[in-house]
């Protein structure tokens, strides 16, 4: 399947009944406006699992070299670790994002919505542990701290806007927010006020943290 790039919508409440939204958007936690690449590095969810989280991450390999095909193989347990230094660090983990977003808006599904994808590891937001078990994790294209393309937010919102339609999403959240000390993803280069008004949605959403920040 060719990759996607998603223009901004609104929230898509008014156009379609929400069962036949998600009967068009949807199929199995698979998003229609994605390109499909299965990772074989997921797990089912727990029965009480609540999907009321988005987790924003950011990943590049080598860190700060765009375009290239080392996420998609590293999400897939296939990257070559001598292929430059740098995946030393890296090597033998095993992870996986719901999605990834290119530097041009491409975007990838790599794990069903409706299962466990591992990219938040030790974690804990609005009192809950394991943040795996209950959050949608989507990977852009960067380096921490650094600033994301318009072309990504456009894909992120109208991403954001359809998961919100379909799953009870009440929370967006950095992996810095749910892992601080220990992540920095995705960094002060990210707008989160741009993200806010693109999905217009209010302040309870967000991280206290990530409030008002451009």
């Amino acid at each position: 399947m060719r990759p996607t790039r998603m223009t901004p919508l609104s929230r898509p409440t008014e156009a379609l009944p929400k069962r036949d939204l998600g009967d068009a958007l949807w199929q199995q936690g698979w998003y229609r406006f994605a390109a499909h690449q299965a990772s074989v590095n997921f797990g089912s969810r727990p029965q009480q699992a609540h999907i009321d989280l988005i987790v924003l991450h950011c990943i590049s390999l080598p860190p700060g070299q765009y375009g290239g095909p080392e996420v998609l193989q590293f999400f897939n347990n296939q990257l070559d670790w001598q292929a430059h230094p740098y995946f030393d660090h890296i090597k033998g983990m095993q992870v996986s994002a719901h999605f990834f977003i290119r530097r041009n808006g491409e975007l990838w599904q790599l794990v069903s919505c409706d299962d466990r994808a591992w990219h938040a590891g030790a974690s804990c937001y609005a009192g809950r542990t394991n943040c795996n078990d209950n959050s949608i994790g989507i990977e852009l294209e960067g380096l921490d701290g650094d600033v994301f393309e318009a072309a990504q937010y456009d894909t992120l919102g109208s991403l954001c806007a359809s998961l919100m339609q379909h799953y009870p999403v009440a929370h967006l959240a950095g992996h810095e927010h749910i892992a601080p000390g220990r992540k920095a993803d995705p960094g002060a280069g990210f707008d989160w006020l741009r993200l806010q008004k693109n999905l217009g949605l209010d302040d309870r959403y967000l991280p206290l943290a990530a409030r008002g920040k451009t």
